[in-house]
């Protein structure tokens, strides 16, 4: 057995060296209190192992903080010492020291006990690969409580995921508050359920998405929300039909896929509508990105509405697939003005001959590679979040060696070997990439156990993929610890679920 697998954290940190010897206390120590200038920290940390192992789990001992010197790149390194007598932890920041704090609240899953807290003693110092490590929920096509999302804001910080993308609109709900629009949830929020013939839904209140916003970012993860334009809208038209090319009727998506009805390119009203809510997302939402969808458009509508034909001669345009990157190029511009940068996915680099892709654009890759590959070649950002690669955890997990990398499933496996830069890209290229993300589209997880089941532990493997700089990653080494880890998920609940995945 070597260092890292007497430890097991998961992501594999930068250096593990084990020392003689053993922390041992009959509890959980507490952190050190008394001007410690990271209390929100400390407070977290101990909160989530209340919440886990009770109160009564804590003890004698102590945990030190300590501010240290380190680069300003180096915002989310720590060094981590476990001594004998106490437990020593150093970082230049508060996300630092919370990363920290995260390794050890694993060390705390695995080693507390009814004998107290055992922990072998030694030195961990670590630092990421990439910023964005993300996880994107899919509330739109079921509606997921604010305790839900709470709770899993506390699993995914164990595994350092910086990244909360919370896609709130799509054809089947539209899940934001938006002054101006009541009706976007008063009607478009709530669907029929093709399931059980009732009607389903909700939406989050202002004060609902503070919460969560404040949740998360008190354990350093940034949200980032998602408004679909202008596809994916039949849940806006139902409320607003004048916004379509046709003005409906239209409904509440109760299906799943790909639908022709879409804003008009023509009507100047989306712009307003969009105005709208821009502006309330950058009330709520302190991230600087905003996703503004961007995929799955079909033209259909476009090409027959009068409204858009004459938007298409307006803008000396010869391809109605062009208005949507004259729309993208204006939304862009909408949300830099509020001091946000746009994110779409990968579509958004289609069509781009007269009115190219906005520099401050983010493209988050997500049919293949590919899209990565072409948005850096252009010189702008990237998130790789490929379907293909592991990457979309409704895909479930496969039954059989035979079926690992068939489409329609996902391993663990594929995420531990996601590969954010690609062998196309060269260094400039590669600067490019912020990292990568799992997703988990909500189309057929109608209960929140069944997302845990979905997200972990694939989001564990993608996480260190996106953590782990070590060009020695095994996946055998991968394995052992966790096999650990594991244990640890057991113990927070997320490996309950016993129901159907078909």
């Amino acid at each position: 057995m070597n260092d890292t697998d007497k430890y097991a954290v998961i992501p594999r940190p930068a250096s593990v060296k084990h020392t003689a010897g053993v922390f041992h206390c009959s509890g959980v120590p507490r952190v050190e209190r008394g001007g410690n200038v990271f209390e929100i920290e400390a407070g977290v940390f101990e909160a989530q192992l209340a919440k886990t192992l009770g109160e009564g789990a804590f003890g004698p001992g102590l945990i030190r903080l300590a501010k240290t010197e380190s680069p300003a790149a180096e915002r989310e390194a720590y060094r981590l010492e476990i001594l004998p007598g106490e437990i020593r932890l150093g970082s230049a920041t508060e996300t630092g020291t919370f990363r920290g704090l995260q390794v050890l609240r694993q060390l705390v899953l695995s080693g507390y006990g009814e004998g107290g807290l055992s922990i072998p003693c030694g030195i961990i110092e670590d630092k990421p690969r990439f910023p964005w490590r993300g996880l994107m929920l899919d509330c739109s096509r079921n509606f997921f409580s604010v305790e839900f999302i709470k709770h899993l804001l506390d699993a995914l910080s164990l595994h350092h995921i910086s990244i909360f993308h919370w896609h709130l609109t799509d054809d089947q709900g539209w899940r934001l508050p938006v002054k101006n629009y009541p009706l976007l949830v008063e009607v478009g929020s709530v669907r029929r359920d093709t399931r059980t013939r009732q009607d389903v839904g909700g939406h989050y209140t202002e004060a609902e998405i503070r919460e969560i916003v404040a949740y998360a970012t008190a354990r350093h993860i940034e949200v980032v929300p998602e408004v679909d334009l202008p596809g994916h809208a039949s849940a806006i038209l139902a409320a607003y039909p004048k916004l379509g090319c046709t003005g409906g009727p239209y409904k509440v998506e109760e299906r799943f896929g790909v639908f022709e009805e879409v804003l008009c390119a023509g009507n100047d009203e989306i712009f307003r509508l969009a105005e709208a809510v821009f502006d309330t997302l950058a009330e709520l939402f302190p991230s600087k990105y905003v996703h503004i969808g961007g995929d799955e458009v079909p033209f259909d509508r476009w090409n027959e509405c009068p409204k858009c034909k004459k938007r298409l001669a307006e803008l000396g345009l010869d391809q109605t697939p062009q208005l949507q990157s004259w729309i993208t190029s204006r939304l862009a511009g909408m949300l830099r003005g509020r001091g946000k940068a746009a994110i779409g996915w990968d579509e958004i680099l289609e069509n781009t001959e007269k009115f190219p892709l906005p520099e401050d654009a983010v493209v988050m890759s997500w049919r293949s590679q590919k899209g990565g590959n072409e948005a850096t070649a252009l010189g702008r950002r990237v998130i790789m979040s490929p379907m293909t690669e592991g990457c979309y955890l409704d895909y479930r997990p496969a039954e059989h060696p035979e079926e690992i990398g068939r489409l329609g499933v996902g391993t663990v496996s594929q995420g531990f070997n996601l590969k954010p830069i690609t062998p196309e890209m060269n260094d400039e290229a590669a600067s490019l990439v912020l990292g990568g993300q799992g997703n988990l589209w909500a189309e057929a997880v109608y209960a929140g156990k069944l997302a845990e089941y979905l997200i972990f532990p694939r989001i564990c493997a993608i996480g260190e993929a996106l953590w782990t700089a070590s060009p020695e990653r095994d996946i055998a080494e991968f394995g052992r610890r966790l096999a650990v880890h594991r244990r640890r998920l057991d113990r927070l609940g997320l490996l309950q679920y016993q129901g159907p995945v078909g």
